[in-house]
């Protein structure tokens, strides 16, 4: 491992779950219906329609994590999954526009405040299940977590720009999506061809950014924080830029239009396949 580099730190965000509800309670207070109807960066869903969804994420995993309910669905690889969940979340969203903003804004309180109990249970270190867009092996229970904050996080910053809010920007809030998201870089490079040992780095501006790289080892692509002396390629991101891109709220011809690319081209432009929500 170069001198530059090391193991990324467990993203542990358990704490932040209620200022995350908080925060999203407080947005939709008081809305007007016209505020409610306005559209979003979700293409087909208005503000309350994605409400709505963030209400069926807490619902899908309290019925599942806590209460042990099985749905008996099943899918095959990634597409196959893909598929499932658009067909799923488009199904909900549809249904949930029966329910009025006010009775929608007091199941979010209810549901998210017994999600947030049930996230403070886990023991973040214990291994659970696969993280998709991370990679198919199973993962620690700190990054399923942080994935599902970085699911709540993301939608609640679609609701501001939709609202014309200040977003939620801080580095205590935007730092762990950060750190969350770039788990997804090694898979971005799975197909990827390149010598044992080359690294490409992804430098993320901004207070609640940071350095991360993937180095090509033996066993595949690794991803560590940090940067080597000289990487094969480097790319640096803004950080509202970043986000945006590894949740399809940009292109990568939009999101390269931002960017700065050192080094080899081929390898920096893959850094702009990476996806880190399932879609």
């Amino acid at each position: 491992m170069s001198a530059g580099l090391q193991p990324p730190e467990p993203v542990l965000v358990a704490d932040l779950f209620p200022e995350l509800l908080a925060g999203l309670l407080d947005l939709l207070s008081g809305l007007t219906q016209a505020d409610w109807e306005r559209p979003t960066a979700c293409a087909g869903w208005s503000v309350k329609d994605v409400a709505a969804h963030l209400l069926g994420v807490e619902i899908g995993n309290l019925s599942q994590r806590r209460d042990a309910h099985v749905l008996g669905a099943s899918v095959d690889g990634w597409d196959e999954l893909v598929m499932f969940l658009n067909r799923w979340n488009e199904e909900w969203v549809r249904v949930a526009r029966r329910i009025s903003p006010l009775l929608l804004v007091d199941l979010l309180r209810l549901t998210g405040s017994q999600m947030n109990d049930t996230f403070c249970a886990l023991d973040p270190h214990a291994m659970g299940g696969p993280v998709s867009w991370a990679g198919p092996q199973p993962a620690p229970v700190w990054l399923d977590l942080a994935r599902e904050y970085t699911e709540r996080w993301h939608h609640q910053q679609h609701l501001r720009d939709a609202l014309e809010r200040p977003g939620f920007a801080d580095p205590r809030y935007l730092a762990p999506a950060l750190a969350a998201f770039v788990r997804a870089l090694p898979r971005a490079f799975e197909a990827v061809v390149a010598p044992q040992d080359t690294a490409v780095t992804l430098t993320i501006t901004g207070k609640a950014g940071g350095r991360w790289s993937v180095v090509r080892e033996q066993e595949g692509w690794t991803l560590y924080a940090g940067a080597p002396t000289h990487p094969a390629a480097e790319v640096i991101l803004e950080a509202d830029r970043a986000w945006r891109l590894f949740t399809r709220g940009l292109s990568a011809a939009e999101a390269r239009t931002g960017a700065i690319l050192q080094g080899d081209q081929a390898l920096g432009l893959q850094v702009f396949e990476m996806v880190a929500i399932i879609a």
